[in-house]
């Protein structure tokens, strides 16, 4: 009896070592699992053990719980991390032509950037991050940016004369106010409710969920849907641990991001329509303080001429031939 029971052990030990995982990925984000792009990793986890048959493990660590966006880069080069989506706007310091992406008003719609980015410009942008030594693999969304101001609602481009904006450290976003006759404060993203809230700047510019997730709308009197502007990721993967992953394997892991980033753009527009329903909630209960306005197609055609002349300040720096690719892009 005794020695049936140690074969039956032999058996359940062996089995449990067939099946274990020969390799592990760790994934890095810095936002928490219950959004689209967290939810997108662990759909991407999900969707390697079955494609992969369980020998390929990933792991994955929300709210930069093993890094931050400004820190990745090296983490992914030194090993720490095999797979991480910074924020693109992290890219401009090694690659400078990923200052693209904040151009004011270069994208007509999420069509026309799905366009851009899955095509001819998007590769050339992948490839120039590839050669700093990355392996980029998908464009993930988090939506466009649009207006806010508890001053004047900004709809034509002379609504921003005098409004001091919020602004991100890029030398685009610094420009694109410029161009409008707006005086950019350069903020961390921690101190803008409270910015708002005390007068210090009068102006933002978000996508939905950063706007209703930090409570702007209670410290804002509009919301311009403007989709002026955008917000992404890029995936991207550590080289040195891919130059050393087989190569049937890296066909199902590529695969499985391709179904990951189809997943994580179709929940960025679920989100989006659930916030957009919850301002205009919000709106409906506020008897007049905030409001909800959207730019006709013709006002968008407006505030494209006003941003010409920034698209030209950047042509050295993007590359002329990538924006004017990016315009003609149907």
């Amino acid at each position: 009896m005794k020695s049936f029971l140690k074969i039956l052990l032999g058996i359940a030990i062996a089995a449990t070592v067939s099946n274990a995982a020969e390799y592990t990925i760790k994934v890095s984000h810095v936002v928490s699992a219950g959004t689209p792009k967290g939810k997108a990793a662990d759909f991407f986890a999900k969707r390697v053990e079955e494609l992969t048959e369980g020998k390929v493990k990933v792991e994955v660590f929300p709210s930069a719980q093993l890094s931050k966006d400004e820190d990745v880069l090296r983490k992914l080069q030194i090993g720490n991390v095999q797979i991480a989506m910074p924020s693109l706007s992290v890219f401009t310091r090694i690659t400078p032509e990923m200052q693209l992406f904040d151009l004011p008003f270069i994208f007509r719609d999420k069509e026309h950037l799905y366009k851009v980015m899955d095509g001819s410009v998007g590769d050339k942008l992948k490839r120039k991050v590839e050669s700093k030594e990355f392996i980029a693999m998908e464009y993930w969304d988090a939506g466009f940016k649009n207006f806010s101001s508890s001053k004047k609602a900004i709809i034509e481009p002379g609504d921003a004369k005098g409004q001091k904006f919020r602004s991100m450290s890029s030398k685009v976003l610094e420009a694109q106010f410029k161009a409008i006759g707006g005086n950019p404060q350069i903020l961390p993203f921690s101190e803008v409710y409270s910015a708002l809230q005390q007068g210090v700047v009068d102006a933002a510019e978000n996508p939905y969920a950063n706007f209703y997730n930090s409570k702007f709308h209670e410290v804002q009197s509009s919301y311009t849907i403007s989709d002026h502007g955008y917000l992404g990721y890029l995936v991207i993967m550590s080289k040195k641990f891919w130059d050393n992953f087989p190569d049937d394997l890296k066909l199902l892991v590529t695969q499985a991001m391709r179904d990951a980033t189809i997943y994580e753009r179709e929940e960025a527009a679920k989100d989006d329509e659930r916030i957009l329903g919850l301002l205009k909630e919000y709106e409906a209960n506020s008897k007049g303080k905030f409001k909800i306005y959207t730019l006709t197609e013709e006002q968008k055609a407006n505030w494209r001429k006003v941003m010409q002349p920034v698209y030209s300040q950047f042509y050295k720096i993007v590359g002329e031939d990538l924006i004017k690719e990016t315009i003609d892009t149907k």
